[in-house]
């Protein structure tokens, strides 16, 4: 199974787990889930990172990958139909990177394993990580 992890989920996977549920946790590591982790968070990461709001343990252009490679979890690019996506979404979630992730889960077709209430209100497959 193909899952789009949320940027909050990917970055407790990598440096906290237990704040995973045992379910979560369990599907993380299931040689059967594909793990995708995309652009956005990247991005997101980058900015969060850069602006003193996220402390990580290396700069984010080498933590991010790093752990991508070390946890098999594979990039999803955004596309111009991912951000052309976002426009087709009711305003129920202000954050931007949540938004562009809720458009590509959509038209990937693919779950997204997040935290965030504001997610399952939107026409999506969701599976909560905590």
């Amino acid at each position: 199974m193909r899952l789009l992890l949320d940027t909050q989920v990917w970055l407790w996977m990598v440096q906290d787990p237990a704040r995973l549920s045992a379910e979560s946790r369990d599907r993380l590591v299931d040689p059967s889930s594909t793990l995708l982790l995309s652009a956005a968070s990247s991005w997101e990461i980058a900015i969060k990172s850069a602006t003193g709001k996220l402390d990580l343990p290396a700069p984010a252009r080498d933590f991010v990958p790093s752990r991508m490679q070390r946890d098999a979890v594979d990039g999803l690019p955004v596309t111009h139909a991912h951000a052309l996506q976002v426009a087709t979404l009711p305003p129920l979630h202000r954050d931007p990177f949540d938004r562009l992730l809720v458009a590509q889960a959509q038209l990937e077709r693919i779950p997204i394993m997040t935290a965030d209430g504001q997610i399952p209100r939107y026409d999506v497959e969701v599976l909560p990580a905590a």
